[in-house]
């Protein structure tokens, strides 16, 4: 495989066969954009079936409940508007075929979700602070944005929250609401999401975190009743109660080692399919995983770090069956799976 910056890791677990799909900033569309590798289920070992050009800079994935199309952010850091694309994925002959992309309406695409009906598909702009949502085809297509909502609020670290910055849109385990983390403004804005919503959508409510904490993304546990948010420019985690779309603030925990006092960067977090474990991922100067272990509450009690042996752990994933954590290591163009 050349080396890229890799950025984004995506998995679909069909039976004995589980895949795994990787991209980066390949910044030319006649270089490879996206990877496809097929993962022993026993070992973890990954092998190269089949990548794909013609994609620039693709950095998030989400498939669908099917796992027949691969939905992602593309042309991204660019400066103009970014595109959303989809792909379909075909498990016999293990490769990805261009199907549709649409314009972003905005600038640095980082985040895409889809609902749990499969129907809509929400992308997060970081560069212009907004979010777009989409209707989907059955076709894999993606029709005319919806809505644009736009934001224009800022916080007090004059560098990175001079002005809105969403870094992530994920929908609630009801699928009542979508919660979009403003690392800008240090807010998760909440929208209400129904079967018969009526458009425009508002946001319903404004979450206000610490000033200056930066919230990237958010993770709820497998049965719904808790949430989590990290929060990139102070290396903390944010966990919530959650409740017919309340997020209900219960603990907050530090993600960083303590030998790390400054230029703290955390970035993804999930939880493990059991929902026994939290996982997130730290950059800058820990290169490293934060392991904690949920309690009957939901707060977080801290299991110790792993090394991601690699620099810039920007995105990991689980597998399905619990079994193996993937990391993609953005700056040293590595992915590393663990156990």
């Amino acid at each position: 495989m050349p080396v890229v910056i890799i950025l984004l890791i995506s998995l679909a677990c069909q039976a004995q066969n589980c895949f795994v799909f990787v991209g980066g900033y390949n910044k030319d569309a006649s270089k490879d954009g996206l990877y496809v590798f097929e993962m022993d289920t026993v070992s973890g070992a990954l092998t190269k079936v089949s990548t794909l050009k013609g994609i620039v800079n693709p950095t998030y994935f989400t498939l669908s409940a099917n796992g027949a199309f691969l939905y992602s952010c593309t042309n991204s850091k660019l400066p103009r508007k970014g595109t959303v694309a989809s792909f379909s994925f075909d498990a016999k002959s293990k490769e990805l075929t261009w199907v549709d992309s649409i314009s972003s309406e905005g600038e640095n695409p980082v985040y895409v979700s889809i609902d749990k009906s499969g129907q809509w598909l929400a992308n997060a702009n970081y560069s212009t602070g907004s979010v777009s949502i989409y209707n989907l085809s059955p076709d894999g297509k993606i029709e005319l944005a919806r809505q644009i909502i736009s934001f224009t609020d800022s916080s007090i670290n004059k560098v990175r929250q001079e002005a809105s910055h969403v870094h992530s849109v994920v929908f609630s385990p009801d699928n009542n609401f979508l919660f979009a983390p403003d690392l800008g403004a240090d807010k998760i804005w909440r929208f209400g999401f129904y079967p018969n919503m009526i458009w425009p959508l508002k946001p319903l409510k404004r979450i206000k975190t610490v000033a200056g904490s930066g919230p990237r993304h958010l993770a709820f546990s497998p049965n719904g009743k808790y949430a989590y948010c990290t929060e990139e420019l102070t290396g903390t985690i944010s966990a919530y109660k959650y409740r017919k779309g309340k997020l209900k603030s219960i603990q907050r925990i530090n993600a960083h080692t303590d030998t790390v006092t400054t230029q703290f960067s955390g970035s993804d977090i999930h939880v493990s399919p059991d929902g026994k474990f939290l996982y997130a991922s730290n950059r800058g100067e820990e290169n490293n995983l934060a392991i904690f272990s949920i309690q009957k509450n939901g707060k977080l009690k801290l299991v110790g770090y792993q090394s991601t042996l690699g620099k810039t752990p920007r995105i990991f994933a689980i597998s399905a069956n619990g079994k193996f954590v993937i990391v993609a290591n953005q700056s040293t163009g590595n992915v590393v799976v663990f156990k």
